[in-house]
């Protein structure tokens, strides 16, 4: 058996130091296999959004070894065993280690090994947030949100979209979906993922943005990577209509509370929208305050309809001001007509009850008012039909989460 150690040949460009790339190879003489590993060794700047390729010649490969900062990086051998692959792109600025073995039909072996650096060069573009909080507990109609601090460049969207690893304790059937900073919430620029249907309850689920090497731009690559676990909590259900004024709580199907509510009494028409009626259609709760500060949207004191309240026990449902809150004008509205500036208003005990018992992302469903939801408005993602929420994916199809 001929054992041929470190590097016989160096083969290619990008071996200098200083350049992204080149080939690293061992073997190939007296019939034992040869072995080329990408990038070189010496390479000063590999690009990393290339990985690290290994191929085997006259034999097939055994042990694969790459390591950054004595952490094994993850791979695939290919079923002929003769390439192996790393699985996500590379750590900019890493120093990575390389080291493999082939072993031809005859016994043969050779191993080679390359130690390199990759590109520094980081993209401005960056994961600004993944949302839900690490640990929190959501309800069954929680998107995932990947959170930019600016737009993303188009062509990057589809390996963006391939670098999301996503799962779930059930297999969940969703898609993504790349919103705008004028379709976003917040105003950052996002991708979001939806399920096809409510998660199952009581579930873990974990995401990690393999960010980290993905080429951005012309030269630069993102920076890191991002994980987020979180835990889907029981099935919170609320359904208001605004008609017989009247809210109902379920929690994993069983009524756990109801009580009499008082919507939005409509009046004050702009650009065609009754900006005073309550938005019928499926709402998510977002946040929520102990005491929040409510005025009147485009109005100064003194005007007709202008108030600046605090408003106790609120739970926000959408941006343009929706809140299931403590009732704090006339309580004779409460489950007879509505009278709200467009919040849903509740007994004192309800509301605050409600402020404790709900999860981020539990369904609301408001029925019985002529002002629609719009699915921009807040976390209205539930009134696109899903075939049309799976078009706005770069890569234009449904994903299933892997089993966690």
């Amino acid at each position: 058996m001929t054992l041929v150690l470190g590097l016989v040949a160096a083969c290619g460009g990008g071996d200098d130091g200083k350049g992204g790339g080149g080939k690293a190879a061992a073997g190939g003489d007296e019939g034992t296999p040869r072995v080329v590993i990408v990038p070189a060794h010496g390479s000063g700047g590999a690009r990393p959004d290339q990985g690290v390729t290994v191929t085997a010649a006259g034999g097939t490969l055994g042990q694969v070894s790459v390591k950054l900062k004595g952490a094994d990086v993850p791979g695939r051998l290919s079923p002929d065993k003769t390439t192996w692959r790393s699985r996500w792109t590379l750590q900019p600025g890493g120093r990575y280690q390389v080291s493999a073995t082939a072993t031809s039909p005859e016994g043969k072996s050779t191993t080679a090994t390359s130690a390199f650096r990759t590109s520094r060069a980081t993209a401005a573009t960056r994961v600004n947030n993944v949302v839900p909080s690490e640990n929190e507990t959501v309800g069954t109609g929680m998107p995932v949100f990947v959170q930019f601090n600016k737009a993303v460049p188009e062509r990057a969207k589809p390996a963006i979209e391939r670098s999301v690893e996503i799962s779930s304790t059930t297999p969940t059937e969703g898609a993504w979906r790349w919103l705008s900073s004028g379709e976003s919430f917040n105003g950052l620029p996002s991708l979001v993922f939806r399920p096809k249907r409510p998660w199952k309850p009581r579930q873990k689920v974990s995401v990690t943005v393999h960010y980290a090497g993905l080429r951005i731009g012309d030269k630069v690559f993102g920076d890191r990577d991002v994980t987020r676990t979180f835990k889907v909590g029981d099935s919170h259900t609320v359904s208001i209509n605004g008609k017989t004024h009247r809210l109902v709580a379920k929690q994993n199907g069983r009524t756990v509370r109801t009580w009499g509510v008082s919507l939005g009494s409509g009046g004050e028409v702009k650009n065609g929208v009754d900006t005073l009626l309550t938005t019928s259609g499926v709402h998510l709760t977002m946040d929520r305050s102990r005491m929040e500060r409510m005025v009147s949207p485009g109005k100064k004191k003194g005007d007709p309809g202008w108030y600046d309240e605090k408003i106790p026990w609120a739970t926000r449902i959408t941006n343009s001001g929706v809140y299931i809150h403590q009732n704090t004008a006339d309580p004779a509205c409460l489950g007879r007509r509505n009278c709200s500036h467009g919040c849903i208003r509740s007994p004192t005990a309800d509301a605050k009850w409600f402020f404790h018992w709900a999860y981020r992302g539990d369904i609301v469903n408001v029925t019985g008012t002529k002002r629609d939801l719009a699915w921009t408005n807040g976390w209205g993602y539930w009134q696109l039909p899903f075939s049309k929420w799976a078009k706005g994916s770069a890569l234009g199809k449904p994903v299933t989460t892997t089993r966690a």
